[in-house]
């Protein structure tokens, strides 16, 4: 569809309270800028401003961040673009997932859980011709700086290509592929450095090869669909494909190439594709980078080197792109939206009814913070809450803290949740501590050298369930008198 057509489909499609479908990123940016939500900046330095400029766009933002298309960018052709902030607004997720436009908060996570009721992944669809095709480098040709990679933050360790990105390995003894979003530093023209967190599958099959003896396949896409970015920096199942996971949620298979070194396959219509090899004991040193907690946190350390044999572009590609950092950023706002939907069904997966709502707070970049909220049902049902919330697949990742809430009290308002916990806790008798929790060098908190463990706090900010109903009512009028006399003051209020 030309781009015209798509943004007047858009808009026919949103007039009717639908999110309209598009294929690929190109046609997702017609249909976001039809909808006000695409900034374009031509101009600017990969060099450290373009990730400052994304970063006070995000703050000054308060809340719903624009995507922000760079073009004409120092020292590289125009076209060749550099996109930031894919995710970070309701309506844009609501776009990825095809759920109502309208929807905010608590109300869009509850329609995403009711999507993944029905979700049944649906296998990729390998293909042999491709957008992706339209260039393809090999040999002398191959050249990551051709492409405007950003400096980010000022104590980066390198340009890093690889952030909002997926990077595709396999298993070599089961067979499935995976991928995850994982970052990339670029050491030069031909090779790139990989860090992966210890634990996350990308890593157990990287290791898999190793143990081997054997140079593990890798292909990092650096331009796709948002839906799969969205579904790269989240928890999916063990022996799921994250392709077949994604085509779940669009509703039809993701056509896929196979790559021409690795075998592994790449999404047909992804912008830039990295092909190569990671061999068992080539590493150099990768880092510091800027992360989503908000600190240059897992220092430099020696990671293994991405050996490229052959880059895949566009024409006029665009480099996707994202700036963690202190929250909010350009990305956490998606992260805590995925990750609220994940946490709520896999509570109630695990046996824990009466789940009115989950919140990944934002100032915790999704993780380090999590409220649930419940209609409390039976003695323990508020621990029992809070301690399968800690330790579920999405949850338990870098945790530090989960509130749980009576189901009065909205997990997404801060302040709410801050009065409950004032008020409804005690600190004696309503905490408690796991200990030796599965963290990462990713944690500021975790001392330089030492091992990726941390601890959990449970935090009980209930009613107590055994006197629930002599606990002191709450001091606010009643629905019916707060309708009644809104209703006869109307004017007054709305004046």
């Amino acid at each position: 569809m030309a781009a015209l057509e798509v943004q007047k489909f858009a808009e026919k499609e949103v007039k009717a309270g639908k999110a309209p479908a598009y294929r690929g990123l190109r046609e997702w940016l017609d249909i976001v800028d039809s909808l006000g939500e695409l900034k374009k900046i031509d101009g600017v330095d990969w060099n450290l401003e373009m990730g400052t400029l994304a970063e006070l766009i995000a703050r000054e933002s308060k809340g719903s961040v624009p995507a922000v298309l760079f073009d004409k960018i120092k020292g590289y052709p125009a076209g060749y673009r550099v996109l930031f902030a894919q995710n970070a607004s309701f309506k844009r997720m609501a776009l990825n997932l095809g759920l109502p436009l309208d929807q905010t908060g608590l109300d869009l996570v509850r329609s995403f859980r009711q999507k993944l009721a029905a979700h049944k992944p649906i296998p990729h669809e390998v293909v042999k011709n491709g957008p992706i095709l339209e260039n393809v480098l090999s040999g002398k040709d191959i050249n990551l700086l051709k492409f405007p990679v950003p400096f980010i933050h000022e104590l980066d360790g390198g340009r890093y290509i690889g952030t909002g990105c997926l990077v595709i390995t396999k298993d070599p003894e089961e067979g499935w592929v995976n991928f995850g979003s994982y970052r990339g530093m670029v050491h030069d023209e031909k090779s790139m450095g990989l860090y992966i967190s210890p634990g996350k599958h990308g890593r157990i099959q990287r290791q898999k090869w190793f143990d081997m003896g054997k140079p593990c396949p890798v292909i990092i896409s650096v331009g796709q669909d948002p839906v799969l970015f969205m579904v790269s920096g989240n928890e999916v199942d063990y022996g799921v494909s994250e392709f077949d996971y994604a085509g779940g949620l669009k509703g039809s298979p993701i056509p896929v190439i196979l790559g021409k070194a690795t075998g592994l396959p790449f999404p047909a219509d992804s912008e830039i594709v990295i092909e190569g090899f990671m061999h068992p004991g080539d590493v150099m040193k990768e880092g510091p980078f800027g992360e989503w907690t908000g600190y240059y946190a897992s220092s430099t350390r020696p990671e293994p080197v991405v050996r490229v044999e052959h880059i895949y572009h566009r024409n006029n590609p665009i480099l996707c792109a994202a700036r963690p950092g202190r929250p909010p950023t350009d990305y956490s706002l998606a992260k805590c939206f995925v990750k609220s939907a994940l946490i709520w069904d896999q509570v109630e997966k695990a046996g824990v009814p009466d789940v009115k709502g989950v919140w990944c707070n934002e100032a915790g970049g999704g993780r380090l913070l999590n409220i649930i909220s419940i209609k409390q049902r039976y003695p323990g049902h508020a621990r029992q809450a809070a301690l399968v919330a800690s330790q579920v697949h999405a949850g338990a990742y870098l945790g530090r803290y989960v509130i749980v809430v009576d189901d009065d009290i909205d997990p997404t308002n801060t302040f709410d949740v801050l009065w409950a916990l004032t008020t409804r806790s005690d600190p004696v008798e309503s905490i408690d501590i796991l200990r030796r929790c599965w963290s990462g060098p990713l944690d500021p908190r975790i001392q330089p050298g030492k091992k990726g463990l941390n601890s959990r706090a449970i935090i009980d900010a209930c009613r107590p369930f055994e006197w629930l109903k002599d606990f002191p009512p709450v001091a606010e009028s009643s629905p019916e008198l707060k309708k009644k006399v809104y209703e006869k003051w109307r004017n007054v209020l709305e004046g």
